[in-house]
Parts: structure tokens; sequence; C-alpha cells
């Protein structure tokens, strides 16, 4: 058992310095081992990063896909919106791998970088 509690988006910045570490899940992770996820979690890991606090992914290998973004303007539209919608609100953002300390998978556990080997593994 890991103690958790949930919080609001927004009041990252008043607890993150009490947290031990941040685990997320991901919608997908890419070919550069940065993370698609819900919108809101790029802030999060810029802040984690800077208050040197651990910033961990949960995800299944079924989720990485061979995409390479750089930024946030690199994601396809279908990735980033919902229904088609092509404007308005971003529905997720892009991590990069920078701001990523582990990767736990069905795997084993990861680093970013060994993302793209796992996927020569999958796709050959």
């Amino acid at each position: 058992g890991i103690q958790a509690t949930q919080i609001l988006d927004c009041s990252i910045g008043f607890v993150m310095e009490r947290v031990d570490f941040i685990l997320v899940g991901a919608v997908g992770v890419v070919e550069n081992g940065g993370l698609i996820n819900k919108i809101g979690t790029y802030p999060v890991a810029v802040m984690a990063k800077s208050l040197n606090k651990p910033f961990y992914v949960a995800v299944e290998s079924f989720k990485f896909y061979r995409n390479y973004p750089l930024c946030q303007l690199d994601l396809p539209n279908d990735s980033k919106y919902l229904k088609n919608e092509e404007k308005g609100h971003p529905s997720v953002d892009f991590t990069p791998p920078n701001l990523i300390n582990k990767l736990f998978t069905d795997l084993g556990v990861l680093t970013p970088s060994a993302v793209s080997d796992e996927l020569i593994k999958l796709y050959i």
C-alpha cells in the first residue's frame, strides 16, 4: 500500500514541496520516451523537476507508439483534440523525456531512453 492523495491540478504548487514523488498514468509513450497524457501533466513534471521530485509513469507497453514529438506543437491533431475538434483547448499534452525518471511497465522498469529499444523489439 502506497499512501496517495488526489489533489486538484491547480493546487500542485501548494503541495509539491510535501510529496515524495509523482506517479502518473499515460495515454501513450512515444519513441523518445516522452509521455502523452491528460492536459496538465507537463506542468506537473516541470514543477517536479524544479523541486527535485522524482516523476514516474505507470504504463503498459501496448501504449508505446512510433511518434517522435519534440514539443507540444508536434503532437498530431488526432492525438491532441477530442473528436476531430481542431480548435480550442487540447485534451492532452506532451511531457519530454528529460522530465521523466522511470517508467514502470509490463516489460520492467525502464528509463525513457530505453523505450525506443523496446519499440524496435515490438515491431521487428
